[in-house]
């Protein structure tokens, strides 16, 4: 997700649930709605916080590049030679993309490349 639609999601929960907490502490008759716009603007912030790019390394995720095919490193994008290819290689359910597992050795850390 980009990050103005999640700011703007954020924003929106965050307007649910103060309305929602004004119509339970001062409409009598709108408590239960209130409740429920509580819980809906909770929803949208949990949602955005839990929200995460499939497959994707911390540095594509921390400088928001795009995701590539099946949701993992852009295709073109050279790839540290400290990764190594694995064995490891599944089918995304989403995109039904080949997904190959790169890993480094000494860290054990992961990229994931949609082959062709």
């Amino acid at each position: 997700m980009g990050i103005v639609i999640r700011a703007l999601m954020v924003a929106l929960g965050i307007l649910l649930m103060l309305l929602g907490l004004f119509a339970v502490t001062t409409l009598a008759d709108q408590r239960l709605a209130g409740l429920w716009w509580v819980g809906a603007g909770a929803f949208l912030v949990i949602v955005v916080a839990a929200e995460r790019q499939r497959y994707r390394s911390e540095a594509a995720e921390v400088a928001n590049a795009p995701a590539g095919p099946g949701g993992g490193e852009r295709t073109g994008e050279i790839i540290e030679p400290r990764f190594r290819p694995t064995a490891e290689v599944f089918m995304d359910p989403t995109s039904g993309h080949r997904m190959r597992v790169l890993a480094d050795p000494a860290t054990g850390e992961r990229r994931y490349v949609a082959e062709a």
